[in-house]
């Protein structure tokens, strides 16, 4: 089972999975989901809220957490959590969530360990409040639980694709759950094709996916002539953050029928050279063509770090801000006036023999 919080996540969510449990604090965004196996009103204590959503402020998700706290906690164990980072229902709530289970006082066991999917907004093209969302979550919630080790492994899925495109929603969000499909299938592939070399199976991935850190899976098809490394810089996955150095990594090798399962000896040297012991498996898959890997890279970059372009993005667009605030507020340009030499131009003008003193009486009455 999946969990989708927000609007955003819920979308994803159903899109990977019909039945998907979604979240949601306005009754109207869960309606708009026209699939999902349940459908959860996180209660809300002030007039209209339930229809309005939290509107950008994460504060009423943390808020609404509080309706259904026990139950997603449990709901939540073991399982897969969409949400964007972002607006304020999926951040608040997710927030809530990864608070609580940072805070727990037993370790979590592996197989109960929660993972997040989280999609970063594009911050050169997105609202400014999406960005200080964002970084406040990863800042915060997501920085702690990396050190805790309470959650499982965190997907940081980023729109920038879809913006850089002009890609659909609905378009991008399958996308998103394509290539998320190519990583779970793994073990499913391990378990039906016939295993050549390695072994992954559902407790592997299992045990795999529970650990504590940033997730960049990737996959393409693989030249045995040519340097791993070189293949693998060239292939990032482009709806997830670039990766760091890995700390822990995994790949699984398709190879066609016939083919020469030892080409996964350059992928493994390659990781030795990292000090990383992969986890690895080498199958025959006869509808390829070509040899074909995945690769899951776990890294544990803090997100102060992570976070270095969101900031620099958000400080521009606040300069900008006021840049045409000040460019807005029009000053008049002073003018020193004599009165003295005026009324020495009128005496002049009107050939008066009238005195200077008693013109500029008289401009004091007007």
């Amino acid at each position: 089972m999946t969990i989708g919080i927000g609007g955003a996540g819920s979308k994803i969510a159903t899109a990977l999975d019909p039945g998907a449990t979604i979240i949601n604090v306005s009754e109207t965004e869960l309606g708009k989901i026209s699939e999902a196996g349940r459908r959860i009103l996180a209660s809300l204590h002030h007039e209209g809220g339930q229809f309005r959503g939290s509107r950008k402020d994460p504060s009423i998700g943390h808020d609404a957490f509080q309706s259904l706290r026990r139950e997603l906690l449990q709901l939540a164990r073991g399982e897969l959590v969409f949400s964007s980072t972002g607006g304020g229902t999926g951040n608040g709530i997710t927030a809530a969530l990864i608070e609580e289970l940072t805070a727990l006082d037993e370790a979590v066991p592996a197989a109960d360990k929660t993972r997040f999917a989280l999609v970063l907004p594009y911050a050169k093209l997105e609202p400014t409040e999406f960005t200080r969302n964002t970084i406040d979550l990863l800042g915060g919630p997501v920085s702690k639980a990396i050190d805790s080790g309470s959650t499982g492994n965190i997907f940081l899925f980023t729109n920038r694709l879809k913006f850089e495109s002009r890609l659909r929603e609905d378009r991008f969000n399958r996308m998103l759950v394509d290539s998320l499909s190519v990583f779970l299938a793994v073990p499913e592939k391990n378990e039906s094709l016939a295993l050549l070399d390695g072994h992954i199976d559902f407790e592997d991935f299992n045990h795999y996916v529970s650990r504590p850190f940033f997730n960049h899976f990737t996959y393409f098809d693989y030249n045995p002539s040519a340097p791993f490394a070189a293949q693998l810089a060239a292939n990032p996955n482009p709806l997830l953050l670039p990766p760091e150095a890995p700390i822990e990594a995994l790949f699984l090798l398709e190879v066609p029928k016939g083919g020469d399962p030892t080409a996964f000896y350059e992928i493994l040297e390659y990781f030795t050279r990292l000090n990383v012991s992969p986890v690895y498996s080498v199958v025959e898959n006869p509808e390829r063509e070509r040899p074909f890997v995945t690769v899951s890279l776990l890294y544990s970059r803090k997100p102060a770090e992570l976070l270095d372009d969101f900031g620099r993005i958000s400080e521009e667009h606040t300069e900008a801000k006021v840049r045409k605030s000040i460019e807005q507020h029009v000053e008049l340009r002073k003018v020193s006036v004599s009165l003295r030499e005026h009324a020495e131009r009128e005496v002049k003008k009107h050939g008066s023999d009238e005195d200077v003193l008693s013109v500029l009486k008289r401009l004091g009455k007007l």
